[in-house]
C-alpha cells in the first residue's frame, strides 16, 4: 500500500478525509522504544509541522541533560497512517528530533541517523538507493511473569502451545495438538492456534502501510513471521516499528501477550531479525553479477566483507540485549560463524535464491530485534561501504552444514566468528568505530556504549541465575 500522504497538503486532506480528532507523534529512543505524545487536531496547523513541536529532552534515557532540555520534534508527514487502536481517529505521524542548541538534527535520534547514512551513501558515489528487508520473528504467549528482587528471581512462560502444557487442565479441556520443541514450522490446524490471530495481525498492518505478503508459524512453540515487503532504509525502518506495534497490540486484544525477545525459551529456537540487503545505483542492482556464485557481485562480497570485519563492533548496534547472545548459538538457525553461502542458513551471510537482478541480494541473519532498527541498518550500511571501499574478503562460500562444526574445527578452519557475549561487542565497539564516524558522532557512540554498559551489561553480570545455583550451590 505504500505512503498516505507526500506532503504537508496531502497530509491536512488525509486527516479530514478520516476525520481525524488527534495528531500522535511519534519518535524512537536509543534502544528503539517508541514514545510518542498526543496533540488535539485543531491544535496542529502547517505552521507547527514545518516549524517543529516542543518537548522535554531530558526525560528519554541517555539524551538531553535538564538544563538544556527543550527539543523538537519534526513530523514527517509522508509517514502519516490512521492508529487502528485508538478509540477516537487518531493519525500517526513518526518524527524526527531536531537540536535546538547546535540548530541541526539531533546527534542521538536514530532516524536522523539513519538519514545521514543514506545521505554519506549518496554522496560517496557508490550508490544512490540501499534496500532493506528484516524479518522480524515474535512469540506469542497465553502469560508471563517474572521477578527481581535481592533473594529471588525467575520467569514464568505459558502457552498452551508449549510441549509443558502437554498435562495441564483446561476449563475447555486439553486437546493435546501443540507444536513439539523445534517443531512448529508450517503445521496446520489445531496444531497452529494462530491462525485467525496473525490474520488479523496482517490485515492491521496493511491498515498502516505495510504491504504484506504471508504469514505463519515459525519453527518454536508459540513463534510467528509475517513476511513484508523490503522498502529503502529509513522506510524500513519506519515499518519495522510499525510492525512491532500491530504485533503487540493486535495480541493484547486477543488476551495474549506479543514479544521480540531473542530467547525467551530455553532448547528452542529464538527471534531473528534477519535482514536482507541490496545497494542499487541508477536503477541497477549493484549486487548483481550473472553466472556469479549465487549471482552476487564482487562489490556485494566486499560488502558482506566489510560487515563480517567489524562484525564484533556491529553486533552492539544489531545485536544490542544480553539476551542476544543466548541466541547465538549453533542448531537453533541463529548462525555465528562469520561465512557467507548461498542459501544456507548455518551461514552468517546468506545469499538467498532468487530470479534474476531484482531478487539479488545478501541476508545477514545474525541481527534480533532488541536491535533500535534505524541504528542496526545505518550500521550494517557504514560497515558493507567500508569493506566495498576497502576491497575486503569475506571468509567463504561455504557450503557445509556449518552448526555440525565443532569448535577445534572452526578454529583450525581460520573461521571468525561472532562475540559471545554483549560485553565483547560493545568493548570491539570503543575500539573499532572509526567506519562508523561519517555518520555516527564520537558522542553517540560514547553515550550508546556507556547506556548499554549502564542497562543491559553490568546488571546481568551481576545477578545470579537458577542454573547457577545447581551448579555452584553445593560445591
Amino acid at each position: 500500500m505504500g505512503k498516505f500522504v507526500n506532503s504537508v497538503d496531502e497530509f491536512f486532506t488525509y486527516c479530514k478525509e478520516n476525520k481525524a480528532e488527534f495528531v500522535d507523534l511519534r519518535f524512537s529512543d536509543i534502544k528503539g522504544a517508541w514514545h510518542h505524545l498526543t496533540y488535539r487536531m485543531n491544535a496542529v496547523d502547517a505552521d507547527r509541522i514545518k516549524t517543529g513541536i516542543p518537548f522535554d529532552g531530558s526525560s528519554i534515557e541517555a539524551w538531553q541533560p535538564i538544563h538544556k532540555s527543550d527539543m523538537l520534534l519534526m513530523p514527517d508527514v509522508d509517514s502519516a497512517f490512521m492508529d487502528p487502536f485508538t478509540a477516537d481517529p487518531t493519525v500517526v505521524v513518526i518524527c524526527d528530533i531536531f537540536d535546538i542548541y547546535k540548530q541541526q538534527p539531533y546527534e542521538k535520534c536514530p532516524r536522523s541517523i539513519a538519514k545521514k547514512a543514506m545521505q554519506y551513501l549518496s554522496e560517496s558515489g557508490v550508490g544512490d538507493t540501499a534496500y532493506f528487508g528484516p524479518e522480524n520473528e515474535f512469540f506469542i504467549f497465553d502469560d508471563v511473569k517474572f521477578r527481581d528482587a535481592i533473594n529471588s528471581s525467575y520467569y514464568k512462560i505459558d502457552s498452551r502451545e508449549g510441549v509443558w502444557s502437554d498435562d495441564q487442565e483446561f476449563e475447555d479441556g486439553n486437546t493435546g495438538h501443540r507444536p513439539r520443541t523445534k517443531g512448529g514450522y508450517f503445521p496446520v490446524q489445531p496444531v497452529d492456534s494462530m491462525v485467525d490471530l496473525r490474520a488479523e495481525i496482517m490485515q492491521t498492518m496493511e491498515k498502516v502501510g505495510l504491504t504484506v505478503v504471508l504469514g505463519h508459524h515459525e519453527v518454536a512453540q508459540a513463534q510467528g513471521e509475517i513476511g513484508v515487503v523490503f522498502d529503502t532504509m529509513v522506510n524500513a525502518a519506519d515499518n519495522v516499528q510499525k510492525y512491532k506495534y500491530v504485533v503487540r497490540n493486535v495480541a493484547h486484544l486477543y488476551g495474549k501477550t506479543a514479544t521480540f525477545m531473542p530467547k525467551p525459551l530455553f532448547g528452542d529456537n529464538g527471534n531473528g531479525m534477519h535482514t536482507h540487503q541490496s545497494i542499487w545505483k541508477g536503477g541497477q542492482n549493484l549486487f548483481y553479477s550473472e553466472g556469479e556464485y549465487g549471482n552476487i557481485s564482487e562489490i556485494a562480497k566486499n560488502y558482506i566483507g566489510g560487515i563480517f570485519s567489524h562484525a564484533h563492533a556491529v553486533a552492539a548496534l544489531t545485536n544490542s540485549s544480553t539476551n542476544s547472545y543466548k541466541r547465538l548459538i549453533p542448531g537453533f538457525e541463529a548462525p555465528s560463524i562469520l561465512t557467507y553461502s548461498s542459501k544456507n542458513r548455518s551461514a552468517s551471510c546468506r545469499i538467498p535464491w532468487g530470479s534474476g537482478e531484482k531478487a539479488t541480494r545478501v541476508e545477514m541473519r545474525f541481527p534480533d530485534s532488541t536491535a533500535n532498527p534505524y541504528l542496526a541498518f545505518a550500521t550494517m550500511l557504514m560497515a558493507g561501504l567500508d569493506g566495498i571501499k576497502k576491497k575486503a574478503v569475506p571468509v567463504g562460500p561455504m557450503d557445509d552444514d556449518l552448526f555440525e562444526l565443532t569448535l577445534d574445527e572452526i578454529r583450525e578452519r581460520k573461521i571468525p566468528q561472532m562475540p559471545h557475549t554483549l560485553r565483547e561487542a560493545l568493548e570491539a565497539l570503543i575500539a573499532d568505530n572509526d567506519f562508523l564516524k561519517p555518520v555516527f558522532t564520537d558522542l553517540f557512540i560514547e553515550t550508546y556504549q556507556h547506556y548499554k554498559f549502564e542497562t543491559q551489561v553490568w546488571p546481568d553480570e551481576a545477578r545470579p541465575t537458577a542454573f547457577e545455583f545447581i551448579t555452584t550451590y553445593s560445591c
